[in-house]
């Protein structure tokens, strides 16, 4: 399933920008709370992570075929920090259950850790639900995007990481 450019082009930069709920930064230092890896173990982690969040949506249907990307950290030196972000979407089997596949999450996420910071309709013509929740162990923020008027109806999903240091003597791999 091809993920519509229109909304990646809104939603990874909101992501980006609202999924701060979850400490990402030492209080003490610079150095984020993510900790240090490689640009593709982190990635990895991520798509575990992303791979538990489908695990609750609970319907049949079909996800994109993405694969995580490495972004910048705000304010760091690029070469030395990122953050991954990994945009897919959910196409329920059935159009009819994509609100219990929301309903699900809603529920769901709580109980594996995340802290759900914020849920409701957007500002958009449409009012898709959005869900945003943060697990402070792992260093990851999902944002959630019901999209129930689209045509398939689907679920918009982006889980991004904290900001991670690479490897003494190593450079920020992107992909």
């Amino acid at each position: 399933m091809k993920i519509k450019l229109g909304v990646l082009a809104v939603a990874v930069p909101l992501a980006l920008t609202t999924l701060t709920g979850c400490d990402m930064t030492d209080n003490d230092s610079d150095i984020p709370t993510a900790g240090t890896s490689t640009s593709s173990d982190a990635a990895d982690v991520l798509e575990k992570t992303s791979s538990g969040i489908y695990d609750l949506i609970g319907v049949k249907g079909k996800t994109s075929d993405s694969r995580a990307t490495v972004t910048e950290c705000s304010g760091k030196d690029p070469d030395k920090y990122f953050r991954v972000l990994h945009p897919w979407s959910f196409t329920p089997a059935s159009p009819g259950d994509l609100e219990a596949a929301m309903r699900h999450l809603k529920e769901r996420l709580p109980e594996h850790g995340w802290k759900i910071v914020e849920y409701g309709p957007d500002a958009s013509k449409n009012k898709n639900i959005r869900l945003t929740a943060d697990h402070d162990v792992k260093k990851a923020s999902v944002h959630i995007i019901q999209m129930a008027k689209d045509n398939p109806p689907m679920l918009s999903v982006d889980v991004v990481s904290g900001c991670y240091q690479v490897p003494e003597g190593q450079e920020v791999e992107h992909f």
